[in-house]
């Protein structure tokens, strides 16, 4: 009597649960028995005691309306041929699913286009297979498709946070020149400094958040919608409501300084609110709904030192002569440097305090559910 046995890799068992965990669901398509399919995804934790199992022959007697009833309900599809996977691919993503489809042979191919991510092997897969997939496996194992669906959702995160930043940063700059002309007040900033912010200061803080790396719970968030953009709801709402406290503040804090001094030392109060405004900005921004000591306020190094540069370059202007001459600064003592600092943090307590607020909420609603 002689056993054969292909075991299941041990990382393709943990990238199977890391998938699930992300909202990922894995279904398992073979052309072994429907009993030897079971116990595979049992041990790969692909399907449980009452998962639904679905073979070629039943998928033959099942109409297109029949399949899409059960196709949510079926984990392990067995004994099935390259015609059944191009159908069950049509039948996921007829009830709304986003389906990547993985194979490695000729007949494969039609599958692997009709999905929505097509996914073949490179070491082991046809050349047919490769040209019609959208990714290719170098390795051909599951693991990596996986650690490829995390690194994507940290770069489409870091985009978000880059565009909220900047989005954030010039609607503010917009208001507080608005709001300067609507009161018939003198201009706050000159096109100069306004050029220092948005080259200097936002590229020095703008980069490193690209670089932000991925937070413990990249891999716990259920897929977006496709149809979702960059800017979503709650990117939008925090917006709103965050660049109209960096224009209170600079405006705020110029026509203080104006009713106490001249004119250019206003501005210089000004241009130096606004500045700071963007350093904790671009601290909060590095999460949606993590706070920044919850994330870890040094898991991103590149962010404090360009903050840091950022910081040095603004004294510069501030205080050395030929960079006074050219953007028309004064001297600030330690006391107005500390003062722009405290207005500026407003931005950042308001933006932490909601979203601790908003975790507290969503914890009281899961518990209360």
């Amino acid at each position: 009597m002689w056993g054969l046995l292909d075991p299941e890799r041990p990382e393709a068992v943990e990238a199977i649960a890391r998938a699930q965990r992300a909202g990922v669901r894995v279904v398992m398509i073979t052309g072994d028995h429907a009993a030897t399919a079971q116990a595979i995804a049992r041990r790969a934790g692909i399907s449980g005691d009452d998962g639904l199992t679905l073979t070629g022959e039943q998928l033959d007697g099942l109409s297109d309306e029949g399949l899409a009833d059960q196709i949510e309900d079926v984990t392990v599809f067995a004994r099935v041929s390259p015609q059944h996977k191009h159908r069950i691919v049509k039948a996921l993503q007829s009830v709304g699913n986003v389906v990547g489809m993985t194979g490695d042979g000729v007949n494969d191919a039609p599958a692997l286009r009709q999905a929505d991510i097509g996914i073949a092997m490179g070491r082991t897969g046809t050349e047919v297979a490769r040209e019609a997939a959208d990714m290719v496996l170098a390795d051909d194992n599951f693991a990596t498709i996986v650690e490829a669906m995390e690194r994507g959702r940290v770069i489409f995160s870091n985009l978000r946070r880059a565009v909220f930043f900047l989005v954030t940063t010039n609607l503010g700059e917009i208001l507080t020149l608005t709001a300067a002309i609507v009161f018939d007040l003198p201009l706050p900033l000159t096109a100069v400094m306004i050029l220092w912010v948005n080259l200097v200061t936002d590229g020095m803080c703008t980069i490193p958040l690209g670089l932000e790396p991925g937070h413990p719970g990249v891999m716990k968030r259920p897929p977006r919608d496709p149809k979702e953009g960059v800017i979503d709801r709650l990117t939008l709402t925090r917006i709103v409501g965050l660049a109209p406290i960096i224009a209170i503040g600079t405006l705020g804090h110029f026509v203080y300084a104006l009713e106490n001094g001249s004119y250019e030392h206003a501005r210089t109060i000004a241009f130096t609110t606004l500045v700071a405004f963007e350093w904790f900005r671009a601290l909060s921004t590095r999460s949606q709904d993590e706070t920044f000591f919850q994330i870890g306020p040094f898991t991103n190094r590149w962010l404090l030192a360009g903050i840091g540069a950022a910081a040095v370059l603004q004294a510069i202007v501030i205080h050395w002569p030929p960079a006074q001459a050219a953007f028309h600064t004064t001297p600030l003592s330690m006391v107005e440097w500390l003062r722009c600092l405290a207005v500026a943090s407003s931005v950042f307590i308001i933006d932490e305090l909601v979203k601790a607020l908003r975790a507290w909420w969503k914890a009281r609603q899961a518990v209360m559910a």
